[in-house]
């Protein structure tokens, strides 16, 4: 594991960061006020961004309780895992099979810091966490390694990391990179924000003064991530309409997918 307390100097609480911006939005108390002052503003300019930061919390507790229950998945890679809240990857996944093994990658000072609270595990089961950009697909895939057996199947997540990729072609490099480490049988699951009208002004709020950067992509260029994979139903949609819990679904600005690796 990283040093822990060396990451704690690291943080800059003057520029408003990813991780803390959704952990306010989600409730959370690991922020700081110019994280809550962004994240104010973008609900300001759109009123539904906390809805759709808990439709992205609960489409990947519903999405990680398929693939370890009916996918038989026994390890998972969470690239981009943010701070920790309820419901994290590996509570999740342990839930259902105690034996999981979750390494989480994420390279904010702050998540650094909270590495110690998602590594916890159940006795069964194995947690790590490598300290790197998502984007040095080399070097998280060589560290993970070290926990997970990619000769079997494991689930890797991105969870609102790829519209921080801004360029198209880079962020299916990386995409690519990822899925041809992993061997058959083996799932991916994506979720970003989409593009609408409504969200133009925020976008523009969060690029003007957020970090990192944040490019919102429509159905069918998010739809290329997943290509020569199996999707699952419903393929490619809004959040809370991928296997809804409740009868009537909200769709959300928010694209997701789930798909298994022949």
């Amino acid at each position: 594991m990283a040093d822990v307390p060396s990451a704690a100097n690291e943080l800059d609480t003057d520029v408003p960061q990813t991780a803390r911006i959704w952990n306010y939005w989600l409730g959370g108390k690991d922020n700081f006020a110019v994280d809550r002052q962004v994240g104010d503003q973008i609900r300001a300019a759109f009123p539904q961004i906390v809805d759709n930061a808990r439709a992205s919390r609960a489409f990947l507790v519903r999405s990680v309780s398929h693939v370890a229950g009916e996918g038989g998945v026994r390890q998972f890679l969470d690239v981009g895992t943010g701070l920790p809240t309820a419901d994290n990857t590996h509570e999740v996944a342990q839930r259902v099979a105690p034996e999981s093994k979750i390494v989480y990658v994420d390279n904010d000072p702050l998540v650094l810091v909270h590495a110690r609270a998602l590594l916890t595990s159940s006795d069964e089961g194995v947690t790590q966490y490598v300290d790197a950009d998502g984007r040095d697909s080399r070097t998280v895939l060589t560290e993970a390694r070290e926990t997970l057996d990619f000769d079997q199947p494991i689930a890797l997540i991105m969870s609102g990391i790829l519209g921080h990729i801004t360029d198209d072609d880079q962020a299916l490099t990386m995409v690519r990179e990822y899925v041809a480490a992993l061997a058959p049988g083996s799932y991916f699951i994506a979720l970003d924000g989409s593009h609408s009208i409504e969200h133009g002004e925020a976008e523009k709020i969060w690029n003007e003064q957020a970090n990192p950067p944040y490019v919102l992509r429509g159905h069918a260029a998010f739809s290329r991530f997943f290509e020569g994979l199996e999707l699952i139903e419903r393929g490619v949609t809004s959040a809370p309409l991928w296997r809804p819990t409740e009868t009537d679904p909200q769709r959300l600005d928010v694209v997701c997918g789930v798909a298994r690796k022949p």
